[in-house]
């Protein structure tokens, strides 16, 4: 993919984004997070972050005590929590059971457990329930930009917007221990490695490019190069749709 509009105006895009679905999934440390909220931002979308509800379900099945490497347990009482996604691109928000879980959901225990909780077909049919009844709400008066490792190619494959996001595996790592502030940056590449192995290889909802996205490796790119990029993607769809 080559940089066309890197930086774009601040601001909603003056083509309806009414309807507009924008799917990024990517390996960790690929930069979806950073990018998706800018490009969510600059258009004037919701967002949503369908990484930190996997990542509430697992703070979750720590705190009751359940053996996250149980599959038939966790698969048991994945229907228990209560969880709800805020969609401010600016503030994005997660609650388990009424309690604000956007920090305790970054530690690094949750980090190392929420792979096996993620692959347990129960816990993914009951967040993909949510994930597309958040997506239908803001598809009426507005839009979304949607990030994870399925929206693609499972949550919402009809999304006008498909990209796919990369980035050497050094670069990822640097780029996680540099906000973890983890001081093995080997270590760090080791384990994102590993979840993407176990990502990639899961039964269910695998991680893969979905049909017709865009990809992007993210390497060589500035931030704001990256969020550039998908808002033009984003732009030119609108404009194609508004004009069928």
């Amino acid at each position: 993919m080559s940089a066309r509009d890197l930086t774009g105006p601040a601001g909603p895009s003056p083509v309806s984004m009414v309807g507009m679905v924008v799917a990024v999934d990517g390996t960790s440390g690929s930069g979806k997070s950073s990018t998706c909220r800018g490009v969510a931002d600059r258009l004037g979308l919701s967002y949503l972050d369908t990484g930190a509800m996997f990542r509430a379900m697992t703070w979750w099945m720590l705190r009751e005590g359940v053996d996250v490497h149980d599959a038939g347990a966790v698969a048991a009482r994945c229907d228990e929590p209560d969880l709800v996604s805020g969609t401010d691109p600016t503030g994005p928000t997660i609650t388990v059971d009424g309690h604000d879980v956007a920090a305790a959901i970054r530690t690094d225990e949750v980090t190392s457990a929420v792979s096996p909780v993620s692959t347990v077909p129960q816990v993914r049919a009951r967040l993909l329930q949510l994930q597309r009844t958040i997506i239908t709400a803001h598809t009426g008066s507005g839009g979304i930009v949607v990030e994870g490792r399925d929206i693609g190619s499972v949550v919402w494959p009809q999304a006008p917007v498909k990209v796919y996001l990369t980035a050497d595996p050094g670069a990822r790592a640097a780029r996680r221990a540099l906000e973890s502030g983890a001081v093995d940056v080997g270590a760090t590449e080791q384990s994102l490695r590993e979840r993407d192995r176990i990502d990639s290889g899961r039964a269910t909802a695998p991680l893969v490019m979905a049909d017709g996205a865009a990809q992007l490796d993210t390497t060589t790119y500035t931030l704001d190069e990256v969020i550039g990029l998908l808002v033009g993607l984003v732009e030119e769809a609108g404009a194609q749709g508004a004009a069928r």
